[in-house]
Order: structure tokens, then C-alpha cells, then sequence
């Protein structure tokens, strides 16, 4: 039952993202547009070119961002953890940001790839701050480490901004978050790159499960934390990328998701990863068509939408912690 009502959210915000917006169309508008595209039809024009793309880049951010928070919050042991938290939204935006300065802002194509080293980079950070590598990553310092240089990232994001002003537009997109750019955005290229992200993460769960019971014991049952941590760091970093390339940084999707999809599949992490893909779509969609619906025809970004929802969130986990749990 729990998983139906995920897939029912799921198919949820397909449907709002197609029929709801600025222009509302019927669902007879939207069967002839994908059977009978006219383009002088305004409300074809409508579905196919802008909802559609978008409907494309929320369905491939969402589950990308709800998978790496699932991985990050099983491999730090951390139920705080999540891409924004922890700095890689930032290093992705960071790069984003710096290629512009350094390259101009006409080739999206290379600017969008600079995503891929700067998640990289910054989750290599975090962890080597955090004792990752070593196999003696705790949740606090995990958790600091990533603040700390989500701090400086952002610090030096606006730094830049003052150096050149022609930054201010990728900076705009990109730090909020939105959808609304999707059709300039290589969705297609970063639905193959989550594919192999989430391919990676559903091999790696088994090994995962074991290391999130503590680093000694993992070693016990035959595991290499180290070599686990690497390749769950990759899968994270082309989750993390593919989804900042597509959306900018949504914020606190990561975080909210994974609670939700061990709700609904337990503490199986193969499910889990599943749940959080298909919920991470959904609820970045719900959330986008929200933003589209409340100040018309102004947008409030889906970005801000997540953050809105994910910030008492955060402070509810926060306060469910025990004092010292590493879990």
C-alpha cells in the first residue's frame, strides 16, 4: 500500500506538471498534442516545448537527488546528510559559476559538465575533512566539514559575482534551483549519467549495509571500506552532477526524501534506493507545479519550493537525535 501511494505521488506530479500552470490545458489538449501536435496550437506549443522538457528534467533531477541522499545518509551513518548539506550542490554550482566567469555563458554544454569535477572535488573534500576515507567518518564531523565548505563555496560564488556581472544571470539559475530552463539543459545526456549513478548505488547496497553498521565490523564481514566509500563517492558525484546540470541545486530534496522511502520500503536498501528515486521525482514536480501556481504568472523556483518544505524538516530530524548516534 505505502509503495502505491509513492507511485501515486509519483504519477501525481506528472499529471499536475502537464495540465497546471500559467495556461491551463485539459487532458484532451494534452492526448492531441502527443497524437496530433499542431503547432499553432498555443496549447501544444505549451505541453510539448516548455512542460514536457520540464516534466523531463524534474523526473531526472528528483530521482537523482533522492538517490544520493539515500546513499550519503546510509554510507555517513547520518540521517542530516544529503548533496546540499554536505557541500556537492555547492562545488557543483561552484564550477558552474567559475566556467562562466573564466568561459562566458554561450556554450551550456560545457558549462553544465563543469558540474561533474566540482561534485567530485567537493565530496572528496568533505570526506578527507570528515576522516571518510579512512573509514572513521562520524555524522558530526561529517556534517561540519560539509557546512564549512558549503560556507566557503558560496562565499567565493558571490565573489565572483562581483568580479563580472554577466555572472549574476548563471548564478540566479543556478543557486535557486529551477526547471524552467530545462529545454537549454542536456536532459537526455544526465538521464544516462543517473542511470549508471543508480546502477552503481543498487550494486554497491549490500556492501553499504554492511558498512553502515561501523567500519570494524564491515571489515569483519569481508568488506573494504575504503574501496566502498571510493565507488559510493562516484555514484554520489554522478547523481549530484547530473541533477545540478539539469536543475541547479534543489535544495533539502536530498534530505527529505530518504526518510520517506525507508518509511515506505524498510530497511531494505535496495528498496530504499528505488522508493527514493520514485519519491524524489514526485515530490520535486509537486513541488515545482506548487511554485508555478502561488504568484501567477511569477514563478517561485522549485529550488526555494524544496527549502520551504525541507528546512522544518531538518530541524525535526535534528531534534528526533540522540545525543551521540551515530545512526
Amino acid at each position: 500500500m505505502k509503495g502505491l501511494l509513492a507511485v501515486g505521488l509519483l504519477i501525481a506530479g506528472v499529471v499536475l506538471t502537464l495540465l497546471l500552470g500559467v495556461r491551463t490545458v485539459t487532458p484532451a489538449d494534452v492526448w492531441h498534442a502527443f497524437t496530433a501536435p499542431d503547432p499553432q496550437n498555443p496549447a501544444h506549443v505549451t505541453i510539448l516545448w516548455i512542460r514536457l522538457p520540464r516534466l523531463g528534467a524534474g523526473l531526472v533531477a528528483g530521482a537523482a537527488l533522492g538517490l544520493a541522499g539515500t546513499v550519503m545518509q546510509t554510507l555517513t551513518r547520518n540521517p542530516l546528510a544529503d548533496p546540499g548539506i554536505l557541500g556537492v550542490n555547492a562545488g557543483a554550482s561552484f564550477a558552474i559559476v567559475l566556467g562562466a566567469l573564466l568561459l562566458g555563458q554561450a556554450d551550456y554544454g560545457l558549462m553544465t559538465a563543469l558540474a561533474f569535477p566540482g561534485a567530485a572535488l567537493a565530496s572528496a573534500a568533505v570526506f578527507l575533512l570528515g576522516g571518510g576515507l579512512s573509514g572513521d567518518a562520524g555524522p558530526i564531523r561529517l556534517t561540519l566539514a560539509g557546512a564549512a565548505l558549503n560556507a566557503l563555496l558560496l562565499s567565493l560564488i558571490s565573489a565572483m559575482v562581483l568580479m563580472r556581472a554577466e555572472t549574476l544571470e548563471v548564478l540566479r539559475f543556478w543557486v535557486a534551483g529551477s526547471l524552467s530552463s530545462a529545454i537549454e539543459r542536456p536532459v537526455g545526456a544526465m538521464s544516462l549519467i543517473v542511470l549508471a549513478g543508480a546502477t552503481l548505488a543498487l550494486i554497491l547496497a549490500p556492501r553499504l549495509e554492511a558498512l553502515s553498521l561501523g567500519a570494524a565490523l564491515a571489515r569483519g564481514l569481508g568488506t573494504r571500506p575504503g574501496l566502498i566509500q571510493a565507488q559510493a563517492l562516484l555514484a554520489v558525484t554522478a547523481l549530484t552532477g547530473a541533477a545540478v546540470s539539469v536543475a541547479g541545486p534543489i535544495a533539502f530534496l536530498g534530505l527529505m526524501v530518504p526518510p520517506l522511502a525507508r518509511h515506505v520500503a524498510g530497511h531494505d536498501l535496495r528498496r530504499e534506493l528505488v522508493a527514493s528515486a520514485i519519491l524524489g521525482a514526485g515530490v520535486l514536480l509537486v513541488a515545482d507545479t506548487a511554485g508555478r501556481l502561488i504568484f501567477p504568472p511569477a514563478e517561485v523556483r522549485a529550488g526555494i519550493m524544496t527549502a520551504l518544505i525541507g528546512g522544518p524538516v531538518f530541524i525535526w530530524i535534528a531534534r528526533r537525535l540522540k545525543p551521540g548516534a551515530q545512526t
